[in-house]
């Protein structure tokens, strides 16, 4: 029913992205209490996923061939110093995180900095580039208790869209956070990037 009123809503001259909000119970003031993870969507995003990779030797070679767009070591490091970010998600191979821990304070605030919670420091460098190229998504809470992701794009079919939306819901319901820190959920609402918010009946899929 969500997904029928967003598509009724006048379209604005660009295909929109469907967005959810996820508003917790608690602003997550305990590390257990947030919420840092990723997910596969079923139908993928519908955006291409920029996939940048650090590492050397045999698992630069095996991030080029898994079809990495950007795969380097010192010379990323200093291009990204310099202030280029072209790149949506950013993963390494973990003799490397000492090297890119001086990106701490580029990469933190735009939350690409590679972390072992959402699988981006990984020695398996192959499957894990192909996965984001296949549409895994990363989602945290922000310091408000609130996630935010990008489901896919109003053009998709309505089946498809709402393969993706509810595979987030009941993966997201599933979290260790909400089972056993306390921490819970308020509201779920889904939109349209210029659209209005409609409330979803998360409850249904406890």
């Amino acid at each position: 029913e969500a997904i029928e009123l967003l598509k009724k809503v006048p379209k604005a001259k660009f295909d929109e992205s469907v967005d959810i909000a996820v508003k917790l119970a608690k602003k997550p003031e305990q590390p257990e209490q947030q919420i840092r993870t990723t997910i596969v969507l079923p139908k993928g995003t519908g955006k291409t996923t920029r996939v940048l990779v650090f590492a050397k030797g045999e698992k630069e070679k095996e991030a080029r061939d898994a079809g990495a767009d950007y795969v380097g070591a010192e010379d990323l490091i200093e291009k990204i110093k310099g202030g280029w970010l072209e790149f949506d998600v950013a993963i390494a191979t973990p003799d490397m995180m000492k090297e890119i821990g001086k990106l701490g304070k580029i990469l933190g605030t735009k939350g690409l900095m590679p972390n072992p919670k959402s699988g981006t420091v990984t020695f398996d460098i192959a499957k894990t580039v192909k996965e984001f190229k296949a549409g895994k998504v990363e989602f945290r809470s922000n310091k408000e208790g609130v996630v935010n992701l990008s489901l896919g794009k109003i053009s998709f079919d309505s089946n498809d869209l709402k393969a993706n939306i509810e595979h987030f819901i009941k993966t997201f319901l599933k979290l260790p956070a909400l089972a056993t820190k306390g921490q819970s959920v308020k509201s779920m609402y889904l939109s349209t990037t210029m659209g209005i918010g409609v409330p979803i009946n998360f409850k249904k899929y406890m």
